[in-house]
């Protein structure tokens, strides 16, 4: 009996809120060839230095829930008044090329994907949450970057609140510490994940 040569790519969901390294965590393994950073849509508008098509596809609401009805979308969720989601396409494609494809999405998206009755979602599925050390520090981050107004500021901290309490619906959780020591373990869970043996083409 020999072991297929062939795997499947990891489906890696990252949750988290807002200033505790998401994003950078992801970016940071992938190379965008064996593994890829899913480019989110959203309704909300771009930031300052933001590239369509790079960070996000920016949607107006009706295209996106348009795409929606459509079944073009794999997971969505309205986070701060704004729809998120992730086109099905992408996703599915890579994975059966045997690319890891990271999703940086909310507990409500995260809860779809965990839903998906889908074999090859099944299969390939993991899930990581990213909790602050403490809310006054993730307060202290996000007060840092500036980008935002007071209103939608606190907006965040409530919800940054509620999506703590979802920490026990992931396979892992990682304690943000430095962001050194972050990296460290993120990759050290990936390795692991990559050696599943549901991920080998039958």
């Amino acid at each position: 009996m020999h072991l297929p040569p062939e795997r499947l790519g990891l489906l890696v969901v990252v949750s988290g809120p807002s200033g505790t390294g998401k994003t950078t965590l992801c970016r940071k393994v992938c190379d965008g060839t064996r593994a890829v950073f899913s480019v989110s849509c959203t309704t909300r508008p771009p930031r300052v230095g933001e590239v369509d098509g790079m960070d996000y596809f920016f949607l107006d609401e009706d295209d996106f829930l348009a795409r929606v009805d459509r079944g073009e979308i794999f997971e969505y969720a309205r986070v701060h008044n704004r729809w998120y989601g992730t086109l099905k396409s992408y996703v599915y494609d890579n994975l059966r090329r045997g690319i890891d494809v990271f999703m940086d999405i909310d507990v409500q998206g995260a809860a779809q994907v965990r839903g998906c009755e889908d074999e090859l979602v099944r299969r390939c599925l993991t899930d990581i949450f990213i909790m602050p050390p403490s809310l006054d520090e993730l307060r202290a981050r996000l007060s840092a970057r500036a980008t935002e107004s007071a209103e939608v500021f606190e907006l965040r901290i409530k919800n940054a609140s509620a999506e703590m309490q979802h920490w026990q619906d992931y396979r892992y959780t990682l304690v943000s510490d430095t962001r050194e020591s972050d990296e460290v373990r993120f990759k050290a869970i990936i390795e692991a994940e990559r050696l599943r043996s549901s991920l080998r083409a039958a």
